[in-house]
């Protein structure tokens, strides 16, 4: 099939992207076409097929994107040693990094329900790794006595809950600003877990 004339595939492809996205994230995964994200995107509904063979593919790939986004920028912090220390870089970093990427944090756990078997796998494997970093940073404040957490897997769960829930209700220019959300939460996760 020919290219739609005036496309161009560094352009196309990440609005295709951009447009399923904010598709997904609005009516979810179930109720939204291809032709509706090529409606979205101003192209035919056929010429969506040279950027992704299928809508569950084109879902797969804004997963693992946003999750190796995720994993990148974590891996780039230097939160130090102490489990305190660390569980505050790591409060902090999340809702930092979620609060700019609404869509892609509904999608990442609200869609996991429509992926195929092998491509759930790998998603929970990339989300894994990140609750990974929580659950040790609360075994090893366990360990040395700043944390009292009888679960650290359960507690875990927990907190990363709370700290999504950030995005459903911070708004930019808000009674708070994000730099007061951020000390506001860290007190709370602090007060859960301490000793």
């Amino acid at each position: 099939m020919a290219r739609t004339q005036g496309s161009h595939s560094d352009i196309t492809g990440p609005r295709i992207r951009a447009a399923a996205l904010g598709l997904f994230a609005r009516h979810g995964f179930a109720a939204v076409s291809m032709r509706q994200i090529a409606g979205a995107v101003g192209v035919q509904a056929g010429a969506l097929y040279n950027y992704t063979p299928d809508k569950q593919t084109l879902l797969y790939e804004l997963m693992r994107g946003h999750l190796n986004d995720l994993l990148a920028a974590r891996a780039a912090e230097m939160p130090g040693a102490d489990p305190m220390a660390r569980l505050e870089n790591f409060t902090r970093f999340h809702i930092r990094f979620h609060i700019e990427r609404p869509d892609e944090v509904f999608i990442a756990y609200m869609e996991l329900r429509n992926l195929e078997p092998a491509n759930f796998t790998e998603i929970e494997r990339l989300r894994r790794a990140y609750e990974d970093e929580l659950e040790t940073i609360l075994r090893d404040g366990v360990k040395s006595g700043v944390f009292a957490v009888s679960d650290p897997r359960i507690v875990t769960y927990a907190v990363i809950a709370m700290l999504n829930g950030v995005n459903t209700w911070y708004r930019a220019g808000g009674r708070l600003s994000l730099e007061e959300v951020e000390a506001l939460y860290w007190d709370m996760v602090r007060k859960s877990v301490s000793a």
